[in-house]
Formats: C-alpha cells, structure tokens, sequence
C-alpha cells in the first residue's frame, strides 16, 4: 500500500517559528515531525511514500532526501498550497487506483499503524479521544461505521486514514484549494460509506508552539 503525508500548509498558527522553517521540519527532541512519521512507516512495511510541498517545499525536499537517500519516496510539488483535499487530487497520479494510507506530517504519535484496515471501499479514518483543543469532536462511530452527530461528537479524527482514490471521481474537475473532512469525506459519511476505529495510543496534533511543546515533553517523560 502507498502512503501519502501532507506537509504543504503555511503552519500559520505557529508563526513566528514558522516563518523559515516548514511546520514538518520542526523537531521533537533531536527529530524533525516528518523524519519521526516516516520512520515510523518505512518500519511498519510502508515503503512507497509520495509527500506534497508547498510553503519552503524545498527544505522539506533537501531534509527528507538526505534522512532517507535509498527510500522509495516521491514529492508533489504545489505552487501554492491546495488544502488537504486539492494537495491528494494533485498526488493521484502518484498514488495509483488502490486505496492508500493518509497521514499528517504534523502528529506526534506511536499509533500501530500496520495494524490498521488496508481495504476500503470509500474511506477509513481513525480516531482519538477528544483532546482539549477538540472536545466537540469531529464523529461518531455506529458500530464501524462513521457518524456526524449534531453539537458534541465522541471522537477526533487524527489525521489517519485509509483512503479510496475513488472518492474524488466525482469532483476531478474542481480548481483551487480545498479541504479533505468537508469538502471530500463528509458528503460520504453523510451516506454511511465511511468506516472508522479508535485508538487509545498517544497522539498529539502538533499544531500550535503550545501543542508542540507538549509532544516534547512527553518524549522526555517516556525516554
């Protein structure tokens, strides 16, 4: 199975530090967000990986191509950054017809994520309970399959999914950027295609200096 991870965003929230470093490129202890993510695929047996770039692309590209010179990774290139949803319809190219795994540059986490379902028809996504910054939610789950409730929501989506390429046939012909969750996933979920799980392993979205911070920590306490 490919995997795509998405490290094209500005990484605003975290501004000033993000100003000349790409958010992927800030470190946990003595390793960059995007090094921890892709040593933890390359060990779990994912071998082709495709990452889109946008904001300092380059940086990512020089980082990435020194940390893992023999690796069978390819870059989708973006002059600006087309959202989460534009940046995977950029990549399908690369990332063939078969489901692929979806994951966020910016998490710190020790999710087993070989463990996790390969074969979907529309989407799989993976969930976490509601962290303090989240605790609306993103969904629901009725037995495996997900759900959107109306106000507070049960579980946050970490930014791991298995996804059908097939889910953007629909919209092929869309310009600019967009997002993955409302703009792709939700119309799906609203039919009950989406399927999901939930993890109790640690995981953080590193989206904020605060957050990032936190992740730092919780490595020192762990090591």
């Amino acid at each position: 199975m490919k995997v795509m991870i998405l490290a094209a965003g500005y990484g605003k929230r975290m501004l000033p530090i993000t100003k000349e470093t790409p958010k992927p490129l800030l470190k946990v202890s003595n390793k960059t967000l995007i090094q921890r993510n892709i040593e933890i695929l390359i060990n779990s047996g994912f071998n082709e990986i495709v990452i889109n770039t946008a904001y300092l692309g380059s940086m990512i590209i020089e980082h990435v191509t020194k940390c893992f010179p023999s690796a069978d990774i390819k870059f989708s290139k973006e002059e600006n950054p087309l959202g989460t949803g534009g940046g995977v319809m950029k990549a399908l190219d690369l990332l063939g017809t078969g489901p692929f795994l979806l994951i966020n540059s910016d998490i710190f986490h020790n999710i087993v994520i070989n463990d996790l379902k390969q074969v979907t028809d529309k989407a799989h996504i993976v969930g976490v309970p509601n962290p303090d910054h989240n605790l609306e939610g993103d969904f629901s789950l009725n037995g495996n399959t997900v759900v959107i409730k109306e106000g507070q929501n049960d579980f946050t989506w970490s930014g791991i999914s298995v996804i059908n390429p097939c889910i953007f046939d629909d919209i092929k012909s869309k310009e600019g950027a967009f997002d993955m969750w409302n703009s792709v996933l939700k119309k799906y979920i609203e039919n009950s295609d989406v399927t999901g799980e939930v993890t109790q392993s640690n995981w953080i979205d590193t989206g904020t200096i605060e957050r990032l911070e936190l992740a730092n920590n919780i490595y020192k306490d762990e090591n």
